[in-house]
This record gives C-alpha cells, structure tokens and sequence, in this order.
C-alpha cells in the first residue's frame, strides 16, 4: 500500500495549492480519507476528512479556504487550499483508515509534503 503525496510548494500569502494523494494497493473511496499537518514545533493536527460516505469535515481554521475531495476513478485524494497563510507553513500529510467488520482497523499514511506560504 503506498499513498503518495504531491503539489507543495513555496506560495505568498493570499495564494492557492492543490495537494494530491495517489492512492495504490487499496479502494481509497472505502476508506475514510484525512489530511493533516504538522508544523515545526507542534503536534500533527487534522485539517481535513471526507469520510467513505463522502461526508466532509474541517478544522475550523481553514473552514471556508480548504476543500477535501476524492477522485475515484483516479484513485487519488484532493486538498484545495486558497486565500493561504503564513500560519498554513507545514508538512501536509494525507492517511486512509478503515474499520472493517471483525473490528481490525487500517491506517495508512503518505510520506508528507512540505507547503511553505511567505512572502
């Protein structure tokens, strides 16, 4: 299983990035798909989740900016972040988890991109 993240970068403030995780070994539209971040010095927080039932969620400090989606014809997850901040500087992570049936719980994360927004 491999999710693969793309699309950071260096962006000025006010401007936009389109994250992607590719997703190979799983059905990423059964799992519940998250992005989270982490910056220097703090804990690894939850950005975003669209769940399996394409239900979505935000951390409220990006609600309004940022829009979780999944492709699942490309096997690939999205993070759509406009109007960025500085306070948006971290390493983006996205992670699949599912519960099946008989209780066992999968999880999955990427290897990270790093969105750095300065002037």
């Amino acid at each position: 299983v491999q999710l693969v993240e793309s699309g950071g970068g260096l962006v000025q403030p006010g401007g936009s990035l389109r994250l992607s995780c590719a997703a190979s070994g799983i059905i990423l539209s059964i799992y519940d798909m998250g992005w989270h971040r982490q910056a220097p010095g703090k804990q690894r927080e939850l950005v975003a989740i669209i769940t399996s039932h394409t239900k979505t969620n935000y951390t409220d400090s990006v609600k309004g900016r940022f829009t979780i989606s999944r492709d699942n014809a490309e096997n690939t997850g999205y993070l759509e972040m406009n109007s960025l901040k500085p306070e948006d500087t971290a390493v983006y992570y996205c992670n699949a988890r599912i519960r099946w049936s008989g209780g066992r719980e999968d999880v999955y994360w990427g290897q990270g991109t790093q969105v750095t927004v300065s002037s």
